[in-house]
């Protein structure tokens, strides 16, 4: 088990996904990965789902916001003052889409996109620290940029949450895992020709399982659809999966991906 009690500034240290159908993505969710569900009765959480394994919260759900935002989930950052991180975002060229505001008394948030179009959110603790479990079968563990200007995200990401930049070969390209100290936060890539055109740049969210293949099975069962299929890659096997209202994420079966 891996548990946390809080998360050094910079570290991403939650997901949620917004989805069209709050309770069908609950109903696949807590199928696939043994979740429970629990949404707030408070009138001003909006609805919000927390989903959580062995009693230690794991992700969120909440509804869409906007018309024409697209089901999605989100990669949170951990930061010690969001309004300062939406400036320093701003400054180095990047879009705020919602400003710094408090949610209740568990934290304060933002979400930005990065200059390449890139969401993410970033997440100011107070009662709510983060996930409760990572690393682990059921939970969070990585988080990756899908962009077609890796260069400039290089710059952009240092400058707003104080990362450094290893690159390696990844196959026929590049592969770039951003770090605090020696420790690995999250990766990138470039979106080469097998990404259609219609698909934005984004944020990959990473679940850990016992088994890719027989989670990608129960994940079509359910009503899901495959990205790409489960692959062996250094790290270990993993497949990106599209859930039934058409929200991506992957699933990988834990190997050397997070340290």
């Amino acid at each position: 088990m891996v548990q946390m009690s809080g998360y050094e500034p910079g570290t991403p240290s939650w997901v949620d996904l917004s989805s069209a159908d709050v309770d069908g993505s609950k109903a696949f969710y807590t199928a696939l990965f043994g979740w429970e569900a629990q949404t707030a009765a408070d009138p001003a959480a909006g609805g919000y789902t927390m989903f959580s394994l062995r009693g230690e919260s794991v992700a969120g759900l909440g509804p869409l916001m906007h018309e024409g935002q697209p089901p999605a989930w989100t990669s949170y950052v951990s930061v010690v003052d969001a309004d300062a991180t939406v400036g320093a975002a701003r400054d180095a060229g990047g879009v705020v889409f919602v400003e710094p505001m408090d949610v209740l008394d568990v934290g304060r948030m933002a979400i930005l996109a990065d200059p390449t179009g890139a969401v993410i959110a970033v997440w100011q603790p107070r009662a709510h620290p983060g996930a409760g479990l990572v690393n682990e079968p059921g939970t969070f563990c990585w988080s990756e940029l899908e962009t077609r200007d890796v260069e400039t995200a290089k710059k952009f990401y240092p400058a707003v949450f104080g990362w450094d930049v290893q690159t390696s070969t990844f196959g026929d390209g590049e592969y770039v895992e951003w770090k605090l100290g020696d420790r690995s936060l999250g990766g990138a890539m470039e979106m080469g020709a097998n990404f259609p055109a219609s698909v934005p740049p984004h944020w990959l969210v990473y679940f850990a399982v016992d088994d890719c293949d027989a989670t990608v099975i129960r994940s079509t069962e359910l009503g899901g659809s495959v990205v790409v299929p489960a692959t062996d890659i250094p790290p270990g096997r993993f497949a990106v999966l599209s859930d039934p209202h058409g929200a991506a994420f992957a699933v990988i079966r834990m190997g050397a991906l997070v340290p």
